[in-house]
């Protein structure tokens, strides 16, 4: 019994030594819970604020002033834009600038007195569960004067139009957000391995004593994964419009370049990861690491408008964030690259800084 506690012992020892030499391994065990815990208990927030808001008062009135200050003063929305009519705030809508529109039209003190028309309007972009949500919290505003032009006590003032999803159906929502996360997780997976794979194949010395030169084998690494990536795109396209009816309102050949864009920032982001791994487990360690915020932060699970400044900052870095917003512009509110040009230029920026990084790390030369 002794001679097994000793050899057990000696396992033991052993294991807590090669885990006190592997350092990325111990960071692992102490940050994942780490982030986990302040992810979810200080960036993760439920309850929307904030919310970018577009107005047009046709009314100008000084109740319709009241309104718009209501309604700013609940904090759920907060006056961004200001334009003529309901075609502007569609506009912005579509664009993404906006996610509500407060519309005043002209004839609001006579609506104000008749009971069964709404006085003025919520536009919601309804790709965004949440936000509907929030504008139906906004519409709960009432306007509390004691004079006979107004509705009686209690009637809501909005009616709520709920543009792009009028059903309600959350998987318009989930079905183009689920490409950014299958893509982010298989494209920086796959790549982060790639030159890790080589050095303990061994193959990377056959690498070294050829011609091949630095950017050359990065990109020769990327791109069949940038034809796989694509395939993925148009499975879950496929699936998506077959099975929940998932629509594309956009030109497909946007959803496909808004698609190489991101497959890129992914592809060159797996390289910079897989020039500071040294085996394939710590290439998928580090994988994970970034992964577990994308998900989180992106806006693909929790509201981006609940969250902090500092997480909302922080998220911005990452690429899934801005490729959300892209592919749901397109796919369900018919935009284009066009009316979205901060974030390709965030997800360019983005990969050129991560290639540049991963060619400057990597030396043709075996430690």
């Amino acid at each position: 019994m002794s001679r097994c506690l000793t050899r057990l012992g000696a396992i033991l020892f052993k294991e807590v030594r090669q885990l006190r030499r592997d350092s990325l391994t111990f960071g692992m065990i102490v940050g994942i819970p780490l982030i986990q815990l302040m992810l979810f208990g200080y960036a993760i927030n439920t309850d929307v604020r904030h919310l970018p808001a577009g107005v047009a008062d046709q009314a100008q009135t000084s109740l319709s002033r009241a309104l718009i200050a209501d309604s700013q003063a609940t904090q759920v929305v907060d006056i961004h834009r200001t334009v003529r009519g309901p075609e502007e705030l569609e506009r912005l809508l579509q664009r993404g600038e906006i996610s509500v529109g407060l519309y005043i039209p002209p004839d609001f003190g006579r609506r104000l007195q008749d009971p069964e028309r709404p006085a003025a309007q919520l536009l919601a972009d309804g790709t965004d569960p949440v936000v509907l949500m929030a504008a139906r919290q906004l519409a709960q505003i009432r306007l509390d004067y004691d004079t006979a032009a107004d509705k009686p006590s209690g009637e809501p003032i909005f009616e709520v139009r709920n543009f792009y999803n009028p059903e309600r159906r959350s998987a318009l929502n989930i079905v183009p957000g689920l490409i950014g996360v299958i893509l982010t997780l298989t494209m920086v997976l796959f790549t982060a391995v790639a030159i890790v794979r080589e050095a303990e194949r061994g193959n990377l010395e056959l690498l070294i004593n050829t011609p091949v030169r630095t950017i050359e084998l990065m990109l020769g690494k990327i791109i069949p994964y940038v034809l796989i990536g694509l395939v993925q795109v148009s499975i879950i396209l496929a699936l998506g419009m077959l099975l929940f009816g998932v629509p594309v309102r956009g030109a497909l050949y946007q959803v496909y370049l808004a698609a190489l864009l991101f497959i890129a920032a992914n592809l060159t982001l797996g390289l910079v990861i897989s020039t500071a791994a040294k085996t394939q487990f710590q290439a998928m360690q580090m994988t994970f690491f970034f992964f577990l915020p994308s998900i989180l932060l992106s806006g693909f699970m929790f509201p981006f408008a609940g969250m902090p400044k500092a997480a909302q900052y922080l998220s911005e870095l990452l690429p899934l964030t801005h490729f959300i917003r892209m592919i749901r512009g397109i796919m369900l509110r018919g935009a284009s690259l066009a009316d979205m040009p901060g974030e390709v230029l965030a997800l360019v920026v983005f990969a050129g800084v991560t290639l540049t990084l991963a060619v400057s790390r990597f030396s043709k030369t075996l430690d």
